[in-house]
């Protein structure tokens, strides 16, 4: 299992104009599905969830769920910003951190046994980073070893873990995962989620 989850829900939604973790999917939101996915895959590890434009609109969704919440100040910075948060929060709580998977709560696909196969990747392989691979792109959810962790820190606020896994290709090993090709950042994208078919696992 991961040493420590980290769930980025921060943004405001620009693109699709209204809140995405607060979008209803199969009677859960996207946050509270990412967030009970996350816990499922703990097994008992920490789990920080960063919010930042929509703090208190969010934190009902993640009521009566083992996480700790943080809020990232510099959220319109970028995803670079919301992840050092987090990290931070880790770091001071949970320390020393051997792993941290990093997901997002656009991705509703993404399921507990995907988290757990990004470790068992991490253990057999050795590789310092274990990323989720679908449509010729190498992303989240991704896991970051000990020895990759400190690049995080050097992540540009604009910027996103995948700038990462292009800098430093020859650290990375990757698990298939056709369903992290559906995001939801447009209206359009929402109206595919409702009408694909359902993940399981």
């Amino acid at each position: 299992m991961p040493d420590a989850i980290l769930l980025l829900a921060a943004g405001s939604s620009s693109r699709l104009g209204r809140p995405k973790q607060l979008l209803v999917y199969q009677g859960r939101t996207l946050l509270r599905r990412a967030a009970e996915t996350a816990v499922a895959a703990a097994g008992g590890v920490p789990v920080v969830v960063v919010t930042g434009a929509l703090h208190t609109e969010l934190l009902p969704e993640l009521a009566g769920l083992p996480v700790r919440v943080v809020r990232c100040p510099e959220w319109a910075r970028g995803m670079g910003a919301s992840l050092k948060t987090g990290l931070q929060a880790l770091k001071t709580q949970y320390s020393p951190l051997r792993s941290v998977t990093v997901l997002l709560c656009d991705q509703p696909l993404v399921t507990p046994a995907l988290l757990r196969q990004l470790a068992e990747t991490h253990a057999a392989t050795g590789r310092s980073i274990v990323a989720s691979e679908y449509g010729g792109v190498r992303g989240v959810p991704v896991l970051f070893g000990a020895e990759a962790l400190p690049l995080l820190y050097q992540v540009p606020d604009a910027a996103g873990a995948g700038q990462l896994l292009k800098q430093h290709s020859e650290l990375v090993a990757t698990v298939s995962f056709p369903g992290g090709a559906l995001d939801v950042d447009t209206e359009a994208q929402y109206a595919a989620l409702l009408a694909g078919p359902t993940a399981t696992g």
